[in-house]
């Protein structure tokens, strides 16, 4: 069991925190500040909220002596990413009525809503209830959104695939009712017993816990990003069972030698439903009962089976199941970038993958993505997927519905729109940074789209426009815009400058390293140009630019 006695002050925040419930409603009536108490800024993320400011007028306020312009992010808890058309159009007013109107879509295939004012928080949430949608456990120290392998149409069984993504969720959801209590008004329970949480107890866990699912040959969720992977094994159009994989995750610190960047380990093959979920369970209490309570920067699941020791943690999920897992089962991972344009599964069904640039939809001079999305939605003849890759998959529409979908993406220059995006920049992902994120040290969703911009005419110089190069960026090193698993990854270190790294591979099975630290734009670009033409003159056939940066010994892994 975990022998740190100094607990962070998080872990006492918790504790004593009555099942998640603080003094959250009573910060939700104060209404002297835009903010909550100290304390309940911590609580609050488990009932999958941030308390952030505009960080652009941070500077503005504090000359005028007004407190910072403070507001919440709230994410949804969407297991695999999936809504109906009816859920959609109801997102879109509750952005319209509650938050900046942009609905952004996550690299953890999830919807979250910025700029939310304390006073609209409870009927946002409310209104969220009412689509039958919540956002219990989207953010905080328990498992967060299970993200699952997004497009149908590569896997004739992709739905049963699919459904473990929920099940998976439920199964970690905590009992606490706290959320239906603050939020919906409901009733306290008399009996404390009935929420007894024998997986979270009163500790919860350590820090976030992320699980993700893939199908190959698609690595879209990057599995190995996550403290808990599961790759399905299929054969002959069945469903044998998954590999395990455990301990991933990206999130480092600028300066502190003991934090990094790491995928997770394949520990063996589970061949049943049953076992799938016992184990993933019994990792997440292992997780509890051995992660670091005093320093959260090494409370990760990483660092976790680093110091047991695979081999000894292997031991203990065994222990904790009850049987042994079996030796891996062999797979392949060819791409992980989404599938653009119509495609068609086993059923007959179309789908189409509208490009969202950094997972922002809304309207602007460029395209009126949001408008269109609404009136596809008003058809009532399209699901809403959403990708890791943080882009739309209009899902499950029956042939007969095709042209009409199709009209209104016509309409609305969608399909114009995600044609003419050029190969980078389909395939690059971006975090949220500035200007909410408390955290950002630079730009990333409101940058990247300018650096493409000048990145590609270096890439057609050196005739590379269709090379589908995975840049990857973030604000800090958090990494939530995955950029360690890129080809090209950019970290942020202060305002316009970053860290770049090189060696990446296409299939996200490979961890990039840092090339050149602290660069601005002039330098990033030269050393890009540098980069381009070595790439173009020196290229194997069909080599891919993070097999080359690591054959060329650009980078060392």
């Amino acid at each position: 069991m975990s022998d740190n006695q100094n607990f962070s002050p998080v872990e006492r925040i918790k504790k004593a925190s009555d099942g998640l419930r603080g003094t959250l409603k009573e910060s939700l009536h104060d209404e002297v500040t835009g903010a909550i108490r100290e304390d309940d800024q911590s609580l609050i993320k488990f009932h999958g909220m941030y308390q952030q400011d505009d960080r652009d007028r941070r500077e503005e306020r504090s000359a005028k002596k007004l407190e910072w312009l403070y507001s919440y992010m709230i994410r949804l808890r969407l297991p695999g990413g999936v809504m109906t058309p009816e859920q959609w159009v109801g997102l879109h007013h509750i952005a319209g009525d509650h938050s900046t109107g942009v609905i952004k879509v996550t690299t953890r295939q999830t919807i979250q809503l910025h700029g939310i004012v304390k006073s609209h928080v409870k009927p946002t949430i409310q209104a969220f209830n009412t689509i039958h949608l919540d956002s219990i456990a989207a953010c905080g120290d328990v498992n967060r959104n299970v993200v699952c392998s997004a497009h149908p149409f590569r896997s004739a069984i992709h739905e049963q695939v699919f459904a473990y993504a929920d099940k998976i969720s439920q199964l970690a959801l905590p009992k606490t009712k706290a959320y239906y209590e603050i939020w919906l008004d409901e009733q306290p329970l008399t009996d404390k017993k009935q929420e007894e949480d024998p997986l979270y107890q009163d500790r919860y866990l350590p820090r976030k816990f992320k699980i993700g699912i893939a199908i190959p040959p698609d690595n879209d969720v990057d599995v190995f990003a996550n403290d808990v992977g599961l790759i399905a094994i299929i054969e002959n159009t069945k469903l044998k069972g998954f590999n395990i994989a455990a301990g991933g995750g990206l999130s480092t610190t600028h300066g502190n030698p003991n934090t990094y960047a790491r995928l997770a380990t394949v520990l063996g093959f589970c061949d049943s439903e049953e076992k799938t979920l016992k184990a993933v369970y019994e990792i997440i209490t292992i997780q509890r009962d051995f992660g670091n309570r005093s320093d959260r920067k090494l409370a990760r699941l990483k660092y976790t089976i680093d110091k047991m020791g695979v081999e000894a943690f292997k031991q203990e999920l065994e222990k904790r199941c009850g049987f042994a897992l079996e030796p891996e089962r062999p797979y392949t991972f060819t791409q992980r970038a989404d599938h653009y344009g119509w495609h068609q599964n086993h059923l007959g069904n179309w789908f189409y993958t509208v490009f969202v640039e950094n997972g922002r939809i809304l309207d602007d001079e460029k395209t009126t993505l949001k408008t269109a999305l609404l009136e596809v939605a008003k058809t009532g003849k399209a699901n809403f997927r959403f990708s890791c890759n943080q882009n739309v998959i209009l899902g499950d529409i029956n042939p007969g519905d095709k042209e009409t979908v199709e009209a209104v993406l016509k309409q609305y220059g969608i399909i114009e729109h995600t044609d003419d995006a050029g190969a980078v920049r389909r395939s690059a992902v971006a975090c949220v940074a500035f200007n909410t994120c408390p955290l950002a040290l630079a730009e990333a969703q409101r940058y990247l789209p300018t650096l493409i911009s000048k990145m590609e005419p270096v890439l057609e110089k050196y005739g590379l426009q269709q090379e589908e190069i995975a840049v990857r960026m973030t604000g800090c090193p958090n990494g939530c815009g995955r950029p360690y698993v890129a080809e090209i990854g950019f970290v942020g270190t202060a305002y316009g400058h970053y860290n770049l790294h090189l060696g990446g591979d296409r299939e996200g099975t490979r961890l990039n390293k840092k090339y050149k630290e602290n660069l601005d734009e002039s330098s990033i670009l030269i050393e890009l140009d540098n980069l381009f033409s070595l790439y173009s003159s020196k290229r194997l056939a069909g080599e891919t630019f993070g097999d080359f940066v690591i054959r060329q010994q650009l980078v060392t892994i």
